[in-house]
């Protein structure tokens, strides 16, 4: 099989870029994905003097503004024209999507954020989900009906989400630079919080059996909490900040991506056990769950597969037409799922060639066959 080549599933439907992936634990049903997407928002603002154009960069954090002025009399025409152009550029697209893992059918849409969505997460039984979006607010949804069942408030965008083991707890991390957990079942209960970051949060994940938690924030650093002191315990820095932190299935590593390296990090000690360098900005790298491969992507627009013990480059594919935000491993390693810049999921087939889910094992010599280049497969 190793001459056969890679077809990945392409996942449509969000229409702006995907910054985020998540899997459940296999169920009886299968497994599920659910992913996130950013957006730009734009307004035009029209007072008695003055037309003001307004664009809010969400992935930056940054808002740009140009000011045209005009006398009243073009004001007026003005205004009655921005009536109109105004609501086409009003543009975010702030709704997770929940989609069957091994085959990228979508499932359903959960309808209530009012800003772009940045981290979400399912929990093991794929029952609950969770987001955190740029309206500061930490959601969770019943992922079987959809129905929104809390929204915690906080007081900046929310940047990543994590359910514990039992999903009786929700951990967020947000560009407050503080970590909070709280309790589903009191949610009018005060959160646990943790401070100390000195910029905002990335991700952060339950940890070491949810005892702890680990995070990551745009002050280059990773930090391990203990929850029963609400303590800072363990703490590494990168000379860039971290884009993306994993914890293997076994929770004995670390991945961690950072500039142009994918750093596995000893989950106890917090030692390095390997560094690979890539020739990109990585954005986001994930372990297979048997630990003997790993994959990561970044500015290039590639899908990377490497040997975990040597580091030595197995396959690349190009396949999204933008940047990579986010790879994951489906969590029977079956396949492993990237988003990208291009508004696009994609699921590709750790061992190219073997049926399952939606791919159909085929003669290879058909593969091969250059008058019959290999189709991308569209996911319902």
């Amino acid at each position: 099989m190793a001459n056969l080549r890679q077809t990945p599933l392409t996942c449509s439907g969000h229409t702006r870029p995907v910054v985020h992936l998540d899997f459940s634990d296999v169920t009886d049903s299968g497994y599920y994905l659910i992913s996130a997407c950013k957006g730009k928002t734009c307004h035009i603002i029209i007072t008695s003097k003055v037309v003001q154009w307004r664009r809010i960069d969400i992935r930056q954090g940054k808002i740009y503004r140009l000011s045209l002025y005009f006398n009243a009399a073009t004001l007026v025409a003005l205004k009655r024209k921005m009536e109109e152009v105004e609501k086409s550029l009003m543009i975010s697209d702030g709704k997770p999507m929940l989609r069957q893992g091994d085959t990228g059918d979508w499932i359903g849409t959960f309808e209530g954020h009012k800003g772009a969505v940045w981290g979400v997460a399912l929990d093991a039984g794929a029952t609950r989900a969770a987001s955190g979006a740029a309206d500061f607010t930490g959601k969770v949804w019943d992922a079987v009906s959809g129905e929104e069942l809390r929204s915690f408030q906080h007081g900046h965008i929310v940047k990543s989400v994590q359910f514990s083991k039992d999903s009786r707890l929700l951990a967020t991390g947000s560009n407050e630079k503080l970590v909070r957990v709280f309790d589903l079942n009191k949610p009018d209960a005060s959160p646990e919080v943790f401070s100390g970051h000195t910029a905002g949060i990335r991700h952060v994940l339950f940890f070491r059996n949810d005892t702890h938690l680990v995070s990551c924030a745009d002050d280059k650093s990773l930090r391990v909490w203990d929850r029963s002191t609400r303590t800072e315990i363990q703490r590494i820095d990168f000379s860039a900040n971290p884009n993306s932190l994993e914890v293997s299935k076994d929770g004995s590593v670390l991945t961690v991506a950072n500039s142009t390296h994918v750093t596995f990090l000893d989950a106890e000690t917090l030692t390095k056990i390997r560094e690979f360098s890539l020739p990109t900005t990585v954005n986001s790298a994930s372990l297979h769950p048997d630990k003997s491969i790993f994959v990561a992507g970044g500015d290039d627009l590639k899908v990377y597969k490497f040997d975990y013990t040597t580091g030595t480059e197995i396959e690349s594919f190009k396949g999204h037409f933008g940047p990579l935000h986010c790879v994951k491993f489906s969590p029977d390693g079956e396949l492993y799922a990237s988003g990208s810049e291009d508004g696009t999921l994609r699921l590709w087939q750790t061992t190219v060639g073997k049926t399952y889910g939606l791919w159909k094992c085929v003669d290879a010599q058909i593969m091969n066959d250059p008058l019959s280049p290999p189709k991308e497969v569209q996911a319902n």
